[in-house]
């Protein structure tokens, strides 16, 4: 295919109803196809990038191979399409009014009078069309999913880019969805489409027609309803489509393929592809629905009251069960609720894995070095993560070795035993935003580790986002008292992983695999922790007397 499509997602009413979902759905849909796919997220807040953001206030960062600071629906992107992005793939109202101001700055413009019109929304499409030409590879369609809600003062810059895009393409290139929300009264029993109505409405009054509408609601449409969105909407009725309550969010494409969004979105683009092959998708989805049995992990954070803070190490955990077959039950706890809590071990009995993600401050810090403690002592599977690998570290100092005052500079700048510090090339930096150590780097496995027979290979490539690392000066003395530093940069100056020797399977990393999780193909560092996991349940069920295993429900 020589000239690139494009499709921009919208949403009305309210946020949260799946544009992201939608969006990496429907990118599964066309990749099934033979088409080549590439996906923007556009973000309208001011931050130049997700980097600075608290976890409460807009979930996860997520993290791209070339070190970009994005928002966590370039990791459905990823795990669905199963494709890397780049920082390309994530435009923010930061990075555009910095860039319109620093061309402004340096002449660019020359007695222009620098406005929206033209200048910030020639800037935002310049950036769509840099998407298609990425790698020197011409994608076959361009998916740009716009972040927020219609009528938000924020987006209207980017509306009117899309509007105008439109208006720049040859007829025909250009398709736009528009997710709206249909509300079903419980007394009537009824889906009204006022909402959805008054959403079109709003995108109109932009100058955008939708050519699509995907109607999130708990129930499918019947055809009055249907027709009645036609009608009021001015889209075809064959062009709108139930986006319906799923069980579990890898059965959309699957549901959207029957419904014929697929079949719709090359129709309306004139797609120049093959038929659908799901049948690896398929295959995947039934094993989430048909498990062979079911395993509960803790996972203990400090932002553990939003799972979307770890969506994507849940996510990975789900999809190391469908590695191994199994159901995967996360339980998000939170770190505190171990502290000055007697019982606190009471909490974490009974889960047959224990994982310790990342994170930033001291907040939370105690609960989770119990939780480490708990791990290593009860020989339960453990994997931490980032500052998991550090609290972890921070542990077995105090409570192995015997270093007692043993902590990390982020905890107490001028602990007595900084285990865990800066990184040489972090101690002079002062600005926040973009400036850890972001992106893939290389780090060498030991042969004869778990790490080793989970990758198979002695050298891999992880994503970071750390300024801390383990203290070179006590690396002898954990490795003595039974601590493998299991892997290592190239240079041999960064501890990159850890495990130890005393304990089925006790690994931690000071990067993020979660990031390169796919549910068709599990990290392999997911996929044996959950198989560890799982042997370890097998283990404590069989030593409870008289327990009759509980048989796993079927999930429809």
């Amino acid at each position: 295919m020589s000239e690139t499509k494009y499709i921009f997602v919208t949403g009305g009413n309210l946020s949260g109803l799946g544009k992201g979902l939608a969006a990496a759905s429907m990118g599964r849909l066309l990749k099934s196809r033979g088409l080549s796919v590439s996906i923007l997220k556009v973000d309208p807040y001011i931050n130049v990038d997700a980097g600075t953001m608290s976890p409460y206030q807009h979930g996860e960062v997520f993290v791209t191979k070339d070190g970009a600071e994005t928002d966590l629906d370039l990791g459905h992107y990823e795990r669905f399409i199963d494709i890397d992005l780049t920082e390309k793939s994530n435009i923010t109202t930061g990075q555009v009014y910095h860039a319109v101001i620093d061309k402004e700055r340096k002449g660019s413009y020359l007695g222009a009078t620098v406005q929206v019109i033209p200048h910030i929304t020639n800037e935002i499409k310049d950036r769509i069309h840099g998407l298609s030409i990425q790698n020197e590879e011409r994608p076959d369609v361009v998916i740009v999913e716009i972040g927020g809600t219609v009528g938000d003062i924020e987006s209207l810059p980017f509306l009117e880019a899309i509007r105008q895009f439109r208006m720049d393409q040859p007829r025909g290139h250009v398709l736009n969805i528009h997710l709206t929300f249909l509300p079903l009264v419980s007394t009537t029993k009824e889906l009204k489409t006022k909402l959805t109505q008054h959403a079109v409405r709003a995108l109109r009054e932009i100058g955008i027609q939708p050519d699509i509408l995907l109607c999130r609601s708990t129930q499918e449409m019947n055809d009055d309803v249907k027709k009645k969105i036609a009608l009021f909407c001015n889209v075809p009725i064959d062009s709108i489509f139930s986006d319906v309550d799923v069980d579990n969010i890898y059965f959309i494409p699957l549901v959207f393929e029957e419904i014929g969004v697929g079949s719709k979105l090359v129709e309306l683009l004139n797609l120049e592809c093959g038929p659908p092959d799901l049948s690896d998708w398929i295959g995947m989805v039934d094993a989430i629905k048909n498990p062979e049995a079911k395993i509960k992990i803790a996972l203990v954070g400090k932002y553990a009251i939003l799972r979307d803070a770890y969506i994507s190490v849940i996510e990975a955990l789900i999809h190391g069960g469908i590695a191994n077959r199994i159901t995967v039950e996360v339980d998000c706890i939170l770190s505190e609720n171990l502290e000055d809590n007697e019982n606190w071990s009471d909490i974490l009995a009974g889960y047959s894995g224990i994982v310790i993600p990342g994170g930033f401050g001291d907040r939370g810090i105690k609960g989770k070095i119990l939780a480490c403690q708990f791990a290593r002592e009860q020989k339960v599977p453990f994997l931490g993560l980032c500052l998991g690998l550090q609290v972890a570290t921070v542990e077995y100092a105090r409570n192995v070795i015997g270093i007692k005052n043993a902590n990390s500079t982020e905890f107490d700048e001028v602990a007595p035993e900084p285990i865990i510090d800066l990184m040489p090339d972090q101690k002079k930096i002062t600005r926040k935003g973009g400036t850890m150590r972001l992106g893939h780097y290389p780090c060498n496995i030991k042969p004869g580790t778990n790490a080793h027979e989970a990758y198979g290979v002695d050298v891999v490539n992880e994503r970071h986002r750390h300024r801390l690392e383990i203290n070179n000066k006590y690396r002898d003395q954990l490795e003595k008292a039974g601590m493998i530093m299991c892997g290592v940069s190239p240079d041999d100056l960064l501890v990159e992983m850890v495990e130890l020797k005393d304990h089925p399977w006790h690994v931690s990393t000071q990067f993020h695999p979660e990031f390169q999780s796919r549910p068709q193909r599990a990290h392999p560092l997911f996929r044996e922790f959950i198989k560890a996991s799982l042997e370890y349940h097998k283990r404590v069920e069989d030593l409870l007397p008289g327990k009759v295993k509980e048989k796993v429900p079927e999930v429809s």
